[in-house]
């Protein structure tokens, strides 16, 4: 009699794996997958090509800028240079310190020129990263996807079934709707 119930309970437990187990399987087929190159398609997105013109033409102003400010310290360096030896030794060491002192000072406003020309370009490019992101989730959303993976250069995915990669498909439609704004 023992045995018997054993016999019936394995038989409720084998079926009720089986059973959990084809619905797993059907879950898993239906599942809709695929990948982008996050790489490529924040770089081939246009927002990111005109924020990178943006930033250069900027970069270029900020190098002409600096370029200019630093012709004119040189300048007078030359000036001081050339009337060094008219001058009193405290007003020799006098103008010394203050070109010095000049000189801190534009080095100082250099560096947080730069930082913050860094800054400003590190804020547009999360700030694209982000809208990526975000399209990418309602592009999955919208066309029934289960997942899309993210791919870049260091090979995250490995391996992946021709057709899988949508990174064309999603940057044609990134780009489309962002020359509608």
């Amino acid at each position: 009699m023992i045995h018997l119930r054993k016999i019936k309970n394995m038989k409720k437990l084998l079926f009720t794996a089986l059973i959990a187990a084809s619905l797993i399987s059907c879950q898993t087929e239906s599942m809709k997958t695929a990948y982008v190159d996050n790489s490529r398609l924040v770089q081939d997105y246009h927002k990111m090509e005109k924020t990178e013109a943006k930033f250069e033409k900027k970069n270029k102003e900020l190098s002409d800028e600096l370029d200019a400010v630093a012709q004119e310290f040189q300048k007078e360096v030359q000036e001081f240079q050339a009337k060094a030896n008219s001058m009193s030794k405290a007003n020799l060491e006098k103008r010394q310190n203050e070109l010095m002192q000049k000189q801190q000072m534009l080095q100082q406003q250099q560096q947080q020129k730069s930082e913050q020309m860094r800054q400003e370009s590190d804020a547009a490019i999360n700030e694209i990263i982000d809208d990526v992101k975000t399209y990418v989730s309602n592009y999955g959303e919208e066309n029934g996807y289960t997942y899309i993976f993210g791919s870049n250069e260091s090979a995250n995915i490995m391996y992946a079934k021709k057709g899988l990669d949508i990174t064309d498909e999603v940057l044609k439609s990134l780009n489309a709707e962002d020359s509608l704004k």
